[in-house]
């Protein structure tokens, strides 16, 4: 969440910034309710010194005049409880309300409505040519006997999988990879919780509960099946005070993420795209405020380096603002050339999808989950700044792997930088 005192003081600036990302967010009656709320807060310490002070007078008050102060005193008691109870409702309502107001943007975010406005600025390769119709992974994975969707259908319903044979192979060969590049660059690597607290999830920005949630929460308990080994790596500091010395602290988390997918994707989401289940290897940094934007970057050159290691053709694009979610300050995401997928046209094949993101969040969720650092130059502690990114979604990458390796003959190449780790060159039949 963004700090009360600096939406009030820029509330134009919020305003705007809530139109451009297609936000419905009234933020004058955010400032109005902050107000009463601060009105009501006021009232209520008065009558509780108040209280406080009448309770010492009666202990030495004389016969004639504590009935006064007993009376005055009770007086005091009923309306300070019902002043408590609607100033418990307004933090309530503030708290709603301002959890809905989403971070600040970079001023170099397109300014867009959609994902069709966001913008391209690099690509690496050319989509992949073939000199006959490419099959989809859905396909590749049937006829190499690499993936079932079937089985998976009957024991947990759709959008579940099995992966077989070569293709577990591929996908611990790509953790594997993911792992040792980020170790290489100074990323404490970390096994994490497949399970959080509701708190947890909405501090880092998600819904744990309710008709829009993303996520699967377990009945009978504040736990919830993550989503992403974001809000597993963002919790694990909360409500701690970092020394400046520890950062940046960069981690690199390995988990299942468990997303509902509610709502229609259409045929961009069949197979592996858009799942319920799937491994994926996490990036997340804790940094100083003027050490974020540097970090961000780092990480965008990260998924790159570790995509061109794949071989994969891709395109790196810059979120817009109606596609940012509301605690990223600033996203890109790579998008790989998938040749199985639906082309832009009716009848072509292959089209770009998101393969990893990663945002800069600023110090939007350290406030949510009170996650400060002591600056070495003395003072008061600040909140620090928190950053993810993707190294790998493995479900995605295996689309990329298998449809861009894809030969005339049905067999796949394994990409060479796997290949040993794969213990095979060739995927055939």
């Amino acid at each position: 969440m963004l700090d009360i005192k600096y939406i009030v003081n820029n509330a134009e600036e919020m305003k705007e910034n809530c139109k451009n990302r297609h936000v419905n967010c009234d933020i004058g009656a955010l400032i109005d309710l902050y107000q009463e709320k601060n009105q009501l807060q006021n009232e209520v310490d008065g009558l509780r010194g108040r209280r406080n002070d009448l309770s010492s007078q009666i202990k030495t008050a004389t016969t004639e005049t504590r009935p006064a102060l007993i009376e005055e005193s009770k007086a005091i008691k009923s309306d300070l409880t019902e002043k408590e109870t609607r100033l418990s409702e307004y933090v309530q309502k503030f708290n709603d309300q301002l959890a809905r107001v989403p971070n600040r943007t970079h001023p170099a975010s397109p300014l867009g409505k959609d994902d069709s406005e966001n913008v391209e600025f690099r690509r690496f390769k050319s989509p992949t040519a073939f000199s006959v119709t490419p099959k989809d992974h859905i396909q590749i994975g049937k006829d190499l006997d690499l993936i079932d969707f079937e089985s998976a259908n009957k024991v947990s319903g759709s959008k579940f999988y099995y992966l077989k044979n070569e293709a577990v192979s591929l996908e611990f060969a790509l953790i594997q990879h993911a792992l040792t590049m980020l170790r290489e660059e100074g990323f404490t690597l970390v096994s994490t919780p497949d399970l959080a607290r509701d708190k947890i999830l909405e501090g880092i920005g998600f819904n744990p509960r309710g008709k829009e949630t993303q996520v699967y929460s377990i009945a009978d308990s504040d736990l919830c099946l993550i989503g992403t080994a974001e809000i597993t790596l963002g919790g694990m500091y909360s409500g701690t005070i970092l020394a400046e010395t520890e950062l940046p602290l960069k981690l690199a988390g390995v988990s299942h993420c468990f997303r509902t997918e509610a709502g229609s994707y259409g045929q961009f989401s069949k197979g592996l795209y858009r799942v319920h289940q799937f491994t994926k290897v996490e990036m997340f940094a804790y940094t100083t405020p003027e050490a974020s934007e540097a970090m961000h970057q780092s990480m965008l050159d990260m998924e790159e380096r570790f995509f061109k290691s794949l071989d994969i053709p891709f395109r790196t694009v810059d979120i817009c603002t109606g596609d940012l979610g509301g605690p990223a300050y600033r996203k890109y995401d790579l998008e790989a050339w998938m040749p199985g997928r639906p082309g832009e046209k009716k009848g072509e094949t292959g089209n770009w999808g998101e393969i990893t993101s990663t945002s800069n969040c600023t110090d939007y969720q350290a406030r949510r989950l009170n996650i400060k650092y002591r600056p070495k130059k003395g003072g008061k502690a600040e909140f620090v700044h928190m950053l993810n990114g993707t190294a790998v979604a493995i479900s995605r990458a295996l689309i990329a792997i298998l449809e861009n390796y894809q030969k005339a003959d049905g067999s796949v190449i394994v990409p060479k930088v796997l290949q040993d780790l794969v213990g095979m060159d060739v995927i055939k039949r």
